[in-house]
């Protein structure tokens, strides 16, 4: 038995600009989602959680809270963009279309632009653009994104447990 490391993202050196990344997982958001998110960040909005004024509302029904969706779409891009990076920040966020209780939320981003920090030789600085579908493939959210990767030869090591390694 040979036991072979798992997926460590990728690092400055793996990127270009005009890479496109469609991320593989998509999330569909629940009542729960909403409501929790909602009340955790203390939104008064009702329109996220009182059905019976949203029913009264354009939409018909309530909206997810915009700020849930900016995270959750950012979190779909970890795995392939930023797990070995810190952000630093958001721009241009834009949200075309409503997302509902319910609604499966896919998303993909591009490379835009990429240098060399100046300040942290052992990084990169990497800005991409990042959109998020619902199921019909309508657009929900785009934004631009700034993360500080490492570079390959600098990264942490993770220190997995022992048990782990073991046959």
């Amino acid at each position: 038995m040979t036991i072979r490391e798992g997926w460590q993202g990728r690092f400055y050196e793996d990127f270009s600009v005009g890479d496109i990344y469609p991320h593989r997982l998509g999330r569909t958001v629940t009542q729960t989602d909403n409501i929790w998110f909602t009340l955790l960040t203390v939104n008064p909005n009702p329109i996220h959680f009182d059905a019976h004024y949203a029913a009264k509302t354009e939409f018909g029904k309530p909206l997810v809270d915009s700020t849930f969706t900016l995270a959750l779409v950012t979190g779909l891009s970890v795995a392939d963009i930023s797990q070995n990076a810190v952000n630093l920040g958001w721009d241009e966020v834009r949200l075309p279309h409503p997302v509902f209780e319910g609604d499966t939320i896919y998303a993909r981003s591009q490379v835009l632009q990429m240098r060399a920090s100046q300040s942290r030789p052992h990084q990169g600085i990497v800005k991409f653009k990042t959109t998020g579908y619902n199921q019909d493939g309508a657009i929900v959210i785009e934004f631009t994104r700034t993360i500080m990767v490492y570079k390959r030869a600098y990264a942490p090591k993770e220190a997995l447990p022992t048990f782990l390694l073991e046959e």
